[in-house]
């Protein structure tokens, strides 16, 4: 009931219909790769600035991870290089909302419509974030989040993974439990990625203290931002910008 608790909880604060629990965010994203049936054969498109589980995931399914360059301005995925890296074996882009900046999803949406590709968010640096007045995670097919003891909230060791169509909730549900449909009876192939009751119940505090959680991370970074600009301004390096349409956290 704790897990089905806490799921309802971020159902409601990202505005998805469908959020299934699972105890990594790598076993979020890579269950959701195995949802859409992505194989030995195929290639994903991702970032190639990331954390090592975003392609490992997809070594993980069978598939092959092609690395695409990134944005200088925020680090996420460039998509003038996401169109010259597609060709027949592409089945889906795995952008990736690095240190909660929000990759631009209008773009990468298209031209996924454009060539009939899927689309998995790697947000799991990302909750709280928004683009275009709406959360991450939810523009894609699947988005996927962390609850490693270094995101934004932890239940120790956790993710999720969300999304609002049915048949791919149904499939979620099966992956995370071994394939397993009632009882012991095993539809598709599946692994034991299951949330514990009590990281659940870790998770279930955090989100009641999310908003003060995210505003506290504001408030460090604007130190930080504040504190950097000098060096910024002497040609020393350069500091990631927040455009309009998107809310970093």
């Amino acid at each position: 009931k704790r897990v089905q608790a806490f799921e309802n909880l971020l159902k409601s604060y990202l505005k998805v219909k469908h959020v299934i629990a699972v105890n990594s965010g790598t076993s979020a994203i890579h269950a959701a790769l195995l949802s859409l049936g992505i194989k030995p054969g195929d290639e994903v498109l991702l970032p190639s600035f990331t954390f090592v589980a975003t392609a490992n995931s997809v070594v993980a399914t069978g598939a092959k991870p092609v690395f695409v360059d990134i944005n200088k301005n925020d680090y996420t995925i460039d998509v003038s290089d996401v169109v010259k890296k597609i060709n027949k074996n592409t089945k889906a882009i795995l952008p990736v909302h690095l240190y909660g900046h929000p990759s631009d999803m209008d773009e990468i949406n298209s031209i996924a419509k454009d060539n009939s590709l899927k689309v998995v968010e790697d947000s799991c640096q990302s909750l709280g974030s928004l683009y275009d007045q709406k959360q991450t995670g939810i523009m894609g097919n699947l988005g996927c989040f962390s609850f490693y003891a270094s995101k934004v909230l932890t239940t120790g060791e956790g993710g999720a993974i969300v999304t609002s169509d049915d048949d791919l909730y149904e499939k979620l549900l099966m992956i995370r439990n071994h394939g397993m449909v009632n009882g012991y009876d095993t539809e598709i192939f599946g692994l034991n990625l299951r949330l514990p009751e009590v990281n659940a119940a870790i998770g279930i505090a955090q989100m009641r203290k999310l908003d003060k959680m995210l505003e506290m991370r504001k408030t460090n970074a604007k130190l930080l931002f504040d504190g950097l600009k000098k060096f910024e301004q002497k040609g020393l390096l350069t500091l990631p910008y927040e455009p309009e349409n998107k809310k970093f956290n």
